[in-house]
């Protein structure tokens, strides 16, 4: 893991967390279950619907961040004469959640789960999220499993769904699958992964999807403090993320040709937007040939450089607009999602996500050749608003917990100096965003920004009451 991150200093902990607090109340995040709800995971923790068939002998494994307890994935690789074999189980929270039950309900007002640096705020009572329908190791768990069969490019050639039981074997986290590869030592389903992820990856640049190699800003805990990062994916989380699209992409294509389901959807740049990004390339020294798509141009930049970090910056815009369309009867005319290249569903994270529940019932009702319960028919135009008004919020907590840290971090900072990359311009030519090398923070600029240019620039406001951070160019 590549990260710049600094420990909040001494005194901040507890009035850091009375700012998260007021954030959770802002977003008017809900302080815990209701108890009928807490009720209803109790029974039905216990009283799983029984799956088809069992799968425990195969050896999933999960892969995760650690610490994690809401496992939604675990997954199992094969070779086979030609090709691969790729068997990945999600949680079946659909064998304990009935549609129109108090857990329904309460899950239809949360949409997501929504993660702060004080804890989450789950869109299942732990019960479920962390215990019964957590794919844990050791423990026989009812799963949606798929089996997707590729050819020797890591192309799909055939794909299934069915309920099963599974056992995963082992929880492990990225670090480790990465420092198997390194070392070779990776072997069975790791070392696999390691030749699968870069066969789709490949694909997806064929396609003109798009995976943006940008740092992250995270808040995480820290010595009894927090800090702030930037965080650099690992090439094993773009593999095992590619797991994930592929198996959203199946979904997708098996709902189409169904005729009925729920997609992510995400339109085409518009040409205006397209025409503006090739000039920023063009003025910061990014090529971009003519019959080169975006997915093809940022593959291979480095986020470290500020001409190409201010690059990715401002070619986010292409990214914009994604959502979900629900649909029962012909396809909705936009099915594709631009960034995957491709139709594209969200069915595996269902313990997090609301609407991958819904989708993986399409599904499994369509792989076993019968009719989408009616009940999740019904449910299926409800969803994309209440989808998009959970991401909203997920989204705006998230910022506004990055924000507080930032004016956290340089409340006493006032009028010091600090090295930065310019990696955004306001149309007025006034100002714009900095990247600063250290601390990890993102925030305005006040003067004339060169972009993609490295400046000095000097604090001149830090306000944790308003989570305000601002500089002016030195």
């Amino acid at each position: 893991m590549s990260k710049t991150s600094i420990q909040v200093r001494d005194g901040v902990p507890q009035r850091l967390e009375d700012g998260f607090a007021r954030i959770r109340r802002e977003a008017d995040l809900p302080a815990d279950f209701p108890r009928a709800v807490l009720d209803e995971a109790d029974w039905v923790a216990e009283a799983p619907r029984a799956p088809g068939e069992d799968l425990t002998e195969l050896p999933f494994v999960t892969i995760d961040p650690p610490g994690a307890m809401d496992l939604d994935q675990a997954v199992h690789l094969e070779r086979l004469a030609g090709g691969y074999r790729v068997w990945y189980a999600i949680a079946d929270v659909g064998a304990f959640v009935r549609p129109g039950g108090a857990i329904d309900a309460e899950a239809r007002d949360r949409g997501e789960t929504v993660y702060l640096p004080t804890g989450k705020v789950p869109l299942h009572p732990t019960v479920l999220s962390e215990g019964a329908a957590s794919l844990l190791p050791g423990a026989t768990r009812p799963a949606a499993v798929w089996r997707i069969d590729l050819d020797a490019d890591g192309r799909t050639i055939g794909a299934d769904v069915r309920r099963a039981l599974v056992r995963s074997r082992e929880r492990l986290d990225y670090a480790y699958v990465q420092a198997a590869v390194e070392t070779g030592t990776a072997d069975g389903t790791l070392g696999l992964l390691a030749e699968i992820g870069p066969l789709r990856l490949e694909l997806e640049r064929e396609r003109g999807g798009v995976t943006l190699p940008t740092p992250e800003q995270e808040v995480a805990p820290a010595g009894g403090g927090y800090r702030l990062e930037y965080r650099v994916p690992l090439p094993a989380e773009a593999w095992n993320a590619q797991i994930s699209l592929l198996t959203g992409m199946a979904a997708a294509t098996m709902m189409l040709d169904a005729e009925i389901g729920l997609l992510r959807v995400l339109p085409p740049p518009r040409p205006d937007d397209l025409a503006k990004v090739r000039r920023v390339a063009a003025a910061l020294g990014v090529a971009w040939a003519d019959d080169a798509t975006y997915g093809e141009v940022v593959h291979g930049l480095d986020a470290k450089s500020p001409q190409q970090a201010a690059f990715l910056h401002e070619s986010r815009v292409l990214l914009r607009g994604s959502g979900y369309v629900a649909f029962d009867g012909a396809p909705p005319p936009m099915a594709d999602h631009a960034a995957v290249g491709a139709p594209y569903a969200h069915v595996t994270a269902p313990l997090r996500r609301l609407a991958d529940r819904y989708a993986t019932e399409v599904c499994l009702a369509v792989a076993a050749g019968e009719p989408v319960p009616e009940d999740v028919a019904r449910a299926l135009p409800e969803l994309p608003p209440l989808m998009t008004a959970a991401g909203r919020r997920g989204s705006t907590v998230e910022r506004a917990c990055v924000d507080l840290v930032e004016a956290f971090l340089l409340r006493d900072s006032i009028g010091e100096a600090f090295e930065a990359a310019v990696i955004d311009v306001s149309a007025d030519g006034r100002g714009g965003q900095v990247q600063l090398v250290e601390p990890a923070v993102i925030a305005r600029c006040d003067g004339a920004l060169p972009l993609g240019e490295k400046v000095t620039v000097r604090l001149v406001q830090a306000d944790p009451a308003t989570r305000e951070v601002r500089f002016a160019l030195a």
